[in-house]
């Protein structure tokens, strides 16, 4: 069974980008271009992953991800915080709000497809 994973990403060329690395293999994608929209889908397609922009005009990633994480509909969900304004301390500051794991922007795509497998089957943090 294809695993899906939701991507939440308000930059068109992100969003592209990461969709375009998962089709490639194999991954069943979905996206939503805001927060709102992100815990909208989330609820209704529980995907197995979920990769959450911070940064994102209206509601961020930060408060998407606590409200999935709060709910106990969809807690169980593995969310994954995408950031370009990596600094020192946020790592600690994502797994706190409850994210599963952390990866800074830009993805390094050699990488990235092993990074995305490694969460779907460890179920933790990378």
């Amino acid at each position: 069974m294809t695993q899906r994973i939701l991507v939440v990403e308000d930059n068109k060329n992100n969003r592209s980008l990461i969709r375009d690395i998962l089709i490639f293999h194999d991954y069943q994608v979905v996206v939503a271009t805001d927060g709102q929209e992100g815990i909208n889908l989330a609820r209704e397609l529980m995907p197995d992953l979920v990769l959450m922009d911070i940064q994102m005009p209206g509601m961020d990633g930060m408060t998407a991800g606590r409200i999935l994480k709060a709910d106990t509909a969809t807690s169980g969900l593995k969310i994954i915080a995408l950031t370009s304004f990596a600094m020192r301390g946020d790592e600690e500051k994502f797994l706190a709000a409850g994210f599963d794991g952390y990866l800074s922007k830009p993805l390094n795509t050699r990488k990235f497809p092993g990074q995305v497998k490694q969460w779907l089957d460890a179920g933790g943090y990378i």
